[in-house]
């Protein structure tokens, strides 16, 4: 969260700025003009967020008027276990930051990220270094928080409704949890089906642990891939099994929702978790009708669609060098070798079948 204090633009601008490299980063951001926004918002919101970034000018030698509402307000709240980082501005003197440091350090648990940007007037071009490194620094304790102590840097009780529009027909990693068990598989079919309640329909392939996993908890989340994501997230969560590979191996990130279920924080625009209301068992696929408990948005980066990962992302199918007749599966370039493809094949890698294949 971040909220900021601007008399004629230029701490404004500084915080945008910061938003801007935080966005690029893929952390999810909410901005307060707390000379516009009633303060209890403010004050919800900070309760909301594990980290927060205060930007005020300085006014008469102490904090702009509207921010030290804000800050008299939290401290009176008891606000405590947030990370923080501050933003000041004075033409001659700035002494915002410190008082504002001050006035949160009365608070229990309150940790303060150290390079406090202080402006004369506005942001000069050689500070935007010094916001790229505040952004890297929130960036990473934002992962410590996450993953290290277990706790969710995300809103713990929101359902943005901004989300939604994030589904496209492309690539989603779904995800589930059994026990100490963490898995995920690829699926291509998102839907939203309600808006109130809020509900979603999710198919997945009979053949995958992630659907006798959902089948039995109940609990899943799913990530939106954007353009971005490499083709080896691809494999490692479509072209695998996870009776006999760890989906996660690899990445040092261990972000859960409230849900305790796992999501990619990277690669990925939004998340929503769902609890499974219904199921429908058609033949090789399960379809899931589930309720959303939570989701947020990390990027406005591109959702990943079918035609983006086949123009961008898939690799180019390695035929054979001397001719032979074969068929290549048009989703995962796998080749099959043969004058003739069975009417039950099934693609040994993304598990699609016959009609997904072409002939050489």
């Amino acid at each position: 969260m971040i909220a900021y204090a601007s008399v004629y633009g230029n701490t404004e601008n500084a915080a945008e700025i910061l938003a801007c490299r935080l966005r690029d980063k893929g952390i999810c951001t909410a901005m307060y003009d707390v000379s516009v926004s009633p303060a209890s918002d403010i004050v919800a919101a900070a309760f909301k967020w594990s980290h927060l970034v205060f930007a005020s000018t300085t006014y008469n030698a102490g904090i702009f008027i509207t921010m030290e509402a804000v800050m008299h307000d939290l401290v009176a709240h008891n606000i405590q276990n947030r990370v923080v980082a501050i933003i000041e501005n004075g033409s001659w003197a700035a002494t915002s930051g410190s008082l504002i440091r001050s006035s949160l350090a009365e608070c229990r648990d309150i940790t303060f990220i150290d390079n406090m940007i202080s402006i004369k007037s506005s942001v000069k071009p050689e500070q935007l270094s010094q916001i790229e490194e505040l952004a890297d620094s929130i960036a990473m304790s934002i992962r410590d928080y996450a993953g290290e102590s277990g706790n969710d840097a995300t809103p713990t009780d929101v359902v943005d409704p901004g989300t939604m529009f994030k589904i496209s027909y492309g690539l989603f990693v779904l995800t589930v949890r059994d026990g100490e068990k963490d898995n995920g598989c690829i699926i291509n079919t998102v839907s939203q089906i309600t808006d109130n309640p809020r509900r979603i329909s999710i198919t997945v392939n009979k053949a995958n642990l992630s659907c006798e996993m959902l089948q039995k908890t109940g609990e899943l989340n799913i990530s939106i891939l954007t353009e971005s994501t490499p083709f080896r997230i691809i494999e490692q969560f479509g072209f695998h099994s996870g009776r006999d590979t760890d989906k996660f191996s690899g990445h040092a990130y261990d972000a859960r929702t409230v849900n305790k279920v796992r999501y990619l924080p990277e690669y990925t625009n939004a998340v929503i978790s769902a609890k499974v209301d219904d199921s429908y068992d058609y033949g090789t696929h399960v379809l899931f009708v589930a309720d959303v408990t939570q989701a947020f948005t990390l990027s406005s980066e591109p959702s990943l669609t079918y035609q983006y990962y086949f123009d961008h992302i898939k690799p180019k199918p390695q035929l054979p060098k001397e001719h032979k007749d074969g068929y290549v599966c048009k989703i995962c370039g796998y080749v099959y070798e043969g004058a003739s493809l069975p009417d039950d094949f099934i693609c040994p890698l993304c598990k699609h079948g016959a009609e997904d294949f072409e002939k050489i």
